[in-house]
């Protein structure tokens, strides 16, 4: 069995009613920060975790994991 993380940020930030401009400024990270989660590319963690706390949620809500079955 696998497991499958995948990044869930931009649903967050929809559900919150933000663009990522709206967001960046909201958790004091630059706009490609935001961009690059939401596009699911590496980021710096730091930015993450100040984008979680902007939205209100821990970190775990911005990834859906799930158990894969091979």
């Amino acid at each position: 069995m696998k497991i499958r993380v995948t990044p869930a940020l931009e649903r967050a930030r929809k559900d919150a009613g933000l663009t990522q401009a709206e967001l960046a400024e909201k958790a004091g990270v630059p706009q490609a920060a935001v961009s690059r989660f939401d596009r699911a590319s590496q980021g710096n963690y730091a930015n993450l975790i100040a984008i979680a706390r902007a939205l209100n949620v821990p970190v775990e809500a911005l990834f859906i994991i799930e158990e894969v079955v091979d």
